[in-house]
Order: structure tokens, then C-alpha cells, then sequence
């Protein structure tokens, strides 16, 4: 029989809740089972990552397997930046993305249709998750200045679906590619898919495309060569998923028409307080603790992000890669094997009271909840749908009583309030966040700064490219039989690679256009391909 708990007493409310008017902010902590001295047995590690933090901010190589500063916390503070050349570089790169936006939002630069009236973002992982993040939490339909449109994959049916949305305006779209690296191949695809559909429309891509790269990347080289509008910068002190203060957030900002200056001020904001070197003072530091504390510093149970505010469902999804890109690592910073990372999911309430919420309260306990919390329900007056209650009272109390439906379970939470979603609350989300993964980093001893995981999946997607080319030559080649998995496998020396040869066959052979076709057969060790 399942063991319930009380609610936590006022004492233990006031002792573990924590407002930051100077932000926006609370942190409630009064969920998490912490023991009394908690924090007296977690100053020693909160001590060595404030001063790690302190260190990368002056500039320090806080990714050590790629020798790079870290810099994110920059962006919105250049003051802060450890040389006059990266201060000035920020302090340019933000004053350009002002002027290119209100020269588009005037008609001083403009499509061959005449004003540009639609973006499209062509980008991948942090390159689109912090855009989409953003121009979800603050669009104003039907104020908003430009209209979005993103292809975050190399999905060709998803691409077709934005081809289709955007047939007969793309005129009228400004098209963003953003790589860093300039090599990323999902968006390199997204990039010539548009390249054809610019063409087919008797377009000149380059008249209608920007680029935020890196200088000298192969992407900067084509824009230049082919004369793109403009192109702006990013820097290899930057990640991707800590890059939307970057021109890579700031721009597709500004051109929806958002208050930069305010998302830059909120994070700067967010970024002062969190370097306060207490725990009580920092709410950066007390989220880490608090996840630290959930997973035994070892990733033993998952985060479940639950936003109470349909202008920040897209939070979860921009919080799982910057979490477990970040902390999901086979080795420390000792080199040593031990696995870490945080398992992050989540959607937005109420609906998953609808969802997944009965799990969570009934079925397997392996998880805490970080519920956030919007103070303001909307920016007009609330009809009463009840004797004195409105909707938001609603999703207020359905917030508040799944926090204790789970609590009376033993099921823990954090929850994280902010005033209103605005440019500056979002913008302090952001640096929140950002800040917490930087701490938590430093308890577990792991460079959050690279993912050589991610790195490892490409390469293994060129191996598997490289052996399809060879695949449709061999075919080909010998293409007046049909030929079995191991005939092909033998035929291009892959034989220890028979299961990749039939899988790679069977997408083949599923694409009319490369006309490889496939014989029915109730074995495998009996399927044939051919080229025909």
C-alpha cells in the first residue's frame, strides 16, 4: 500500500521558498526532501562552482577538450567579456541585428516581391530550439512584425510541408541559415532544398538569404561568394544550445518584432543575481542543489519540466537538449567513466493532467517535477466561467493541486514562478538555466561545454552514407539480376555489415526515384535488390 505525506508545514514553506522581486523570480524548494543541514553539507561544493563559475566568466578555458573560453554570459553584458576585441564584437553584432531589422521592417531591404513579410529559420538543435522557444513565448498574432517559419530536420516531408506553407511567398521570406560551423549537414539540406525552391520559383536564393556563421566557415564563404544580404557572426566561445542571446536568438527576435533589449536585460539581470555567492541569494545555485539532491548527483531519477502556460510549451524541449547535451557525459574532467546526465521531459499544464501526470503520482516513482508558474493570467480582464472564477484561476489551481497531488505521494518538486512571460522574464529564464546546468557541472566534475556524443552520431552517419553510395553502385553495376543481402554485402566487402546493407536497401528501395526495387520474401536470407 502506497505510503501519502502531508503537505509541508509554513515553517518549512517560508525556510525553503525564496523571492527575487529585482527579477521576477521565486524558488520554491519546500517540495524537495532535504534534510535540515542540507546546505551546511553542500557548501563545499557550491564554494568550488562559484569559483569555477568566476573563473570561466574572467575568461578562463572552461572546455578543456576543445581549448575554448566559455562565454555565453557575455552576450548580454559585454562589459563583462575579458577584452576590448570580444566587447566590441558583441557590441557590434547587436547593434547590427537593430539596424538590419528596422531596414526590413522600413522596406529598405527587401524581397523581390517587395517587403519581407514571412522569416524562415534553417537550423538544427540550438540553432532552433531557442528561436522557437522564444518567438512561441512572445508572439502577438497579428502584431507581430514578420511572421515565422522554421525546418529544424532533414526531413524531406517536413520540408515539403514549409515549401507548401510558404508556396507563392517566397518572395516575400527572408530565409536564415545558421550553422557556426558552417558543416552541419541537417541544415546544409534544408539550405539546398530552398536553394531549388527559390529556383523553381525563377528566384535568386541569395537575394532573400542571411547567414549566422562563423567567419570563414564554409557557410560565410558562400554567402559571401554568392552575395548574400548579410551575415553575422558566431563565435567558438558560444555554444549552440547556450546561443540565444547570440545573434542566433537576438536576430529572429528582432525581426518578429521583440524587445531585444529587454531579453538581453532580463538575462543580465538573471546573470547578477546568480552570481551572488550564497545559496540562499542564488537561485541558480539552489535549482542545481536541488537537482543534485533529486538525482544523487548520479542521474538517478528524471527531470519532468511542467510549464502551467501554453506560451512556454516549447520550454521543456529547449530545456532537454541544454540539460542532457550538457551533462550527458561518459567521462569527468579526470577522464574517469561515470555516465552522468539528467533525463529531461516534460508539456505543458494542464494537459498533462490528461497525460502523463497519472503516472506520475501513481505508477513508477523515478522522476521529480519542476513545475513553473505564471503569475499573470493574460494581459486583458477574465470573464468568470464560475461564481468568481476565470480561467486562469483554473490552471492556478490545477498547478497548485498537482504539486500536492504528487507531494502526498512522495513525489518531490521545485517550482519556479515568474510574474508574466515577457522578453525580460524570458530572458531571465534563460540565464536561470543556463547558470544552473554551469553549476551542476562543477558538483559531478564534467565538461558541459562539448558533446562529443553528438559529434559520434555524425561520423556514424557518414559511415552509413558512405556505404549506400557504394550500395547503389554495386546495384547498378550489376543490374540485370536481383541480388540477395549477402550477394551485395560480399559484393561491396561489407560482409560483417549485412544489417546495415538490408536497411539501407529497404529505404532505397522505398524512394520511387532511385529505382532499386525490392522482392517480397517471407525470410530475410531470401530478399533480393535490383536496379531497374
Amino acid at each position: 500500500m502506497s505510503q501519502t505525506t502531508d503537505a509541508p508545514s509554513w515553517d518549512r514553506f517560508c525556510r525553503w521558498y525564496t523571492e527575487f522581486p529585482e527579477i521576477g523570480l521565486a524558488m520554491d524548494l519546500s517540495r524537495m526532501n532535504f534534510c535540515d543541514d542540507f546546505v551546511g553539507q553542500f557548501e563545499p561544493r557550491l564554494a568550488k562552482a562559484f569559483t569555477a563559475m568566476e573563473a570561466l566568466e574572467a575568461g578562463a578555458i572552461s572546455n578543456p577538450d576543445e581549448n575554448r573560453m566559455v562565454g555565453h554570459y557575455w552576450l548580454r553584458n559585454s562589459s563583462t567579456a575579458p577584452s576590448e576585441e570580444i566587447r566590441t564584437a558583441i557590441d557590434q553584432t547587436v547593434a547590427s541585428i537593430k539596424t538590419f531589422a528596422a531596414k526590413v521592417h522600413a522596406g529598405e531591404i527587401r524581397g523581390s516581391g517587395g517587403l519581407f513579410e514571412h522569416f524562415l529559420i534553417i537550423g538544427i538543435g540550438g540553432s532552433a530550439l531557442g528561436p522557437q522557444f522564444v518567438s512561441h513565448a512572445l508572439t502577438q498574432v497579428g502584431n507581430d512584425k514578420m511572421t515565422p517559419w522554421f525546418i529544424d530536420n532533414t526531413d524531406p516531408d517536413g520540408i515539403d510541408q514549409i515549401k507548401a506553407k510558404l508556396a507563392g511567398l517566397l518572395n516575400k521570406t527572408l530565409v536564415i541559415v545558421i550553422s557556426k560551423s558552417g558543416g552541419t549537414k541537417e541544415t546544409r539540406n534544408g539550405m539546398l532544398e530552398m536553394q531549388s525552391a527559390y529556383k523553381e520559383a525563377n528566384l535568386v536564393f541569395a537575394d532573400h538569404a542571411v547567414a549566422v556563421t562563423g567567419e570563414g566557415s564554409g557557410l560565410d564563404k558562400v554567402a559571401e561568394t554568392e552575395g548574400w544580404i548579410q551575415r553575422f557572426p558566431m563565435w567558438d566561445w558560444v555554444g549552440g544550445r547556450t546561443s540565444e542571446t547570440s545573434a542566433v536568438g537576438l536576430l529572429p527576435a528582432a525581426l518578429q518584432g521583440f524587445d531585444i533589449d529587454q531579453l538581453l536585460a532580463g538575462a543580465a539581470a538573471c546573470d547578477t543575481v546568480t552570481r551572488t555567492g550564497t545559496f540562499v541569494g542564488n537561485p541558480a545555485a539552489q535549482l542545481a542543489a536541488a537537482w543534485f539532491h533529486a538525482v544523487d548527483g548520479r542521474g538517478a531519477k528524471d527531470m519532468v519540466i511542467l510549464p502551467y502556460k501554453d506560451r512556454l510549451a516549447f520550454f521543456p524541449k529547449y530545456l532537454q537538449q541544454l540539460i542532457m547535451e550538457s551533462l550527458g557525459k561518459e567521462h569527468d574532467l579526470d577522464g574517469q567513466v561515470v555516465n552522468q546526465g539528467i533525463t529531461v521531459y516534460g508539456n505543458k499544464g494542464s494537459t498533462d493532467q490528461h497525460a502523463y501526470i497519472q503516472q506520475l503520482r501513481d505508477g513508477v516513482h523515478n522522476f521529480f517535477a519542476t513545475f513553473i508558474r505564471v503569475l499573470k493570467d493574460r494581459s486583458g480582464t477574465s470573464i468568470e466561467v464560475e461564481k468568481g472564477i476565470t480561467t486562469g484561476d483554473y490552471l492556478d489551481g490545477f498547478n497548485l493541486g498537482t504539486r500536492d497531488a504528487l507531494y502526498q505521494k512522495n513525489r518531490q518538486s521545485i517550482t519556479v514562478t515568474v510574474n508574466e512571460v515577457s522578453a525580460f522574464s524570458v530572458g531571465v529564464l534563460v540565464a536561470l538555466y543556463e547558470r544552473a546546468v554551469g553549476y551542476y557541472s562543477t558538483f559531478i566534475n564534467i565538461n558541459s561545454y562539448h558533446q562529443p556524443g553528438v559529434e559520434a552520431g555524425k561520423k556514424a552517419a557518414g559511415v552509413i552514407l558512405d556505404l549506400e553510395s557504394k550500395i547503389v553502385v554495386f546495384l547498378n553495376e550489376n543490374s540485370e539480376l536481383a541480388h540477395s543481402v549477402e550477394a551485395i554485402a560480399k559484393g561491396i566487402n561489407a560482409v560483417g555489415e549485412k544489417e546495415k546493407v538490408f536497411l539501407i536497401c529497404q529505404h532505397l528501395s522505398a524512394q520511387a526515384e532511385r529505382r532499386i526495387r525490392k522482392t517480397a520474401s517471407s525470410s530475410l536470407d531470401s530478399v533480393s535488390f535490383q536496379a531497374v
